[in-house]
């Protein structure tokens, strides 16, 4: 009786040791339902339970901060027309071009693969 007790305790400290990032979604709902005012915790997803949990604990998020050092931030892709695609490669066919005449393999390599993937948009703009 006493060992099943003491099992017990220790399963519920090693709940509260572990960090809320690697706890299971019951066990997040299981706390945010202590938080009171809070209402439709069944339905959350994890990410929301822990903004939830970490708000209400006074824990700052780092996914609300700017992005970590060494990471980069998403870029926002600018879709160009055909005419403006087909520009573009021209332009990069007189750099390889250029390239070519001073014997820079790897410039070469570069800009083969960007026009390889200008070429194949312009295409999928075709189609559309």
């Amino acid at each position: 009786m006493e060992d099943e007790i003491k099992k017990e305790e220790k399963e519920e400290e090693k709940q509260e040791e572990r960090p809320l990032d690697k706890m299971i979604v019951k066990e997040l709902r299981e706390i945010a339902l202590e938080i009171p005012e809070t209402t439709g915790v069944h339905a959350m997803k994890k990410d929301e339970l822990l903004s939830l949990i970490k708000k209400h604990r006074g824990i700052e998020d780092k996914a609300d901060k700017a992005p970590a050092e060494g990471r980069k931030e998403k870029r926002v892709k600018v879709v160009l027309d055909a005419k403006a695609l087909k520009g573009k490669i021209i332009q990069l066919r007189e750099q390889k071009a250029t390239a070519r005449g001073q014997g820079d393999k790897k410039k070469i390599a570069m800009l083969r693969r960007r026009i390889g993937r200008l070429k194949k948009q312009t295409r999928k703009i075709a189609r559309a």
